[in-house]
């Protein structure tokens, strides 16, 4: 492992995460909700940071530059097929979306599914498997559903 300088930053916070200083910087952008491994590559190269740096070892400036593309400008930086919110329902534009606002949007979409009475949404009210999984054998809950024997 690298030496440690005498300014390392053990936690640096952006969008309203901490993030540990001491990964490289495309992997620990992936500790910001939103952001996976290629994602965090295509910021870090677009802050202007190497993204094999250690996160910690980046100066004052660097870490400033990486959190204004990461809260401010990841709409405009990245190419719209890295987005995860393409064809938004609402504004029906392509979004990429970080942090708390996942969840949020997450829980809405579901909601809308749900009043509009959808497959999948009736699927969530019940607690049922989404997807298309089989359930005669799994996603089974409460008390072990088996076979009983016949005594002899």
């Amino acid at each position: 492992m690298a030496e440690e300088q005498d300014d390392f930053k053990h936690l640096v916070r952006i969008a309203n995460t901490d993030i540990k200083g001491n990964e490289l910087v495309y992997l620990s952008l992936t500790g910001i909700k939103g952001i996976g491994r290629r994602v965090g590559w295509e910021i870090a190269k677009i802050a202007g940071v190497d993204p094999k740096a250690r996160l910690g070892n980046l100066s004052d400036e660097e870490i400033e530059r990486l959190k204004n593309v990461v809260e401010n400008e990841i709409d405009k930086s990245i190419p719209a097929w890295m987005f995860n919110r393409r064809k938004d329902l609402i504004s029906g534009k392509d979004h990429h979306i970080i942090g708390v606002d996942v969840d949020l949007i997450v829980r809405e979409d579901i909601n809308l599914m749900k009043k509009i009475r959808c497959y999948r949404g009736i699927r969530h009210e019940l607690g049922q498997k989404v997807r298309g999984q089989r359930t005669r054998s799994t996603g089974r809950k409460g008390a072990v559903v088996g076979v009983i024997r016949k005594k002899k």
